[in-house]
């Protein structure tokens, strides 16, 4: 290598004087650390100072091909087209997802548990067939959605929740929601977390108290949540003793 170029391009790999065996050889596989140091010097100093690439001018005249599709999407097969009206809905009901504040509490009450549930109507009346509208029966705890909630955000809706949760019935709606959330709470818990989760599962326990029905399904939601906030959280005065 040029002493010029030496000085620009520092060797990474210097091989003072080694004791390398007379009968070296680098065109044959390195025996020690030295050799492998020495033969990677030798080649090093073989490479040329400067390369040219060599290019085939003719390839450089062609005009490259790139396909570029004008249409629009292919139509739904016939008889699965979506009417107007089920497209607006759908729109509707994602422009919902993107609405509520961490501080809207009625906002996101109405999210999670939907209409339905909210407003405490049996039934909501629909002639036409829209698919699901998650306004009315609420939205379920996607990962999508809770994925995207930091942990303000997750312990105002789990306040809200567990405000509404105070004077109303427990509901599927509400049971999914209170676990999602719970899984997105970090350890170790903030003390307003610590406090609403120890009301949550206190909640639980009077309404599992007052279950007159022994709605096998419904207590053992209330059971899950008071195992997981007893247990999973450490708040073992709160556990259920084994049977």
């Amino acid at each position: 290598m040029e002493p010029g170029l030496e000085e620009l391009m520092p060797r990474l790999l210097p091989v003072g004087d080694c004791d390398l065996a007379e009968d070296f050889d680098p065109t044959v596989p390195p025996r020690t650390p030295q050799e492998y140091l020495k033969r990677v010097q030798i080649e090093a100093a073989r490479c040329p100072a400067v390369v040219v690439a060599q290019i085939d001018p003719r390839k450089l005249k062609k005009k490259p091909t790139v396909n570029i599709s004008i249409s629009g999407c292919q139509p739904a097969p016939e008889g699965y087209s979506p009417t107007l009206k089920w497209q607006q809905q759908q729109v509707a009901n994602f422009s919902a997802v993107r609405q509520p504040k961490s501080e809207d509490e009625e906002g996101w009450k109405k999210f999670c548990l939907g209409e339905r549930v909210y407003s405490e109507i049996d039934a909501l009346s629909d002639n036409e067939n829209l698919g699901i509208d998650y306004t009315k029966v609420g939205f379920p705890p996607l990962l999508s959605i809770v994925s995207r909630m930091n942990q303000a955000t997750v312990t105002s809706v789990l306040e809200y929740l567990i405000s509404w949760f105070g004077e109303k019935k427990f509901t599927p709606e509400l049971g999914r929601w209170l676990y999602a959330l719970l899984a997105c709470l970090e350890k170790p818990l903030l003390p307003e977390a610590h406090s609403l989760i120890r009301q949550l599962a206190r909640r639980c326990s009077e309404v599992r108290a007052l279950e007159e029905s022994k709605n096998e399904e419904q207590i053992s939601a209330l059971n899950l949540i008071i195992c997981l906030v007893s247990r999973y959280f450490n708040q073992r005065d709160l556990a259920d003793e084994p049977s």
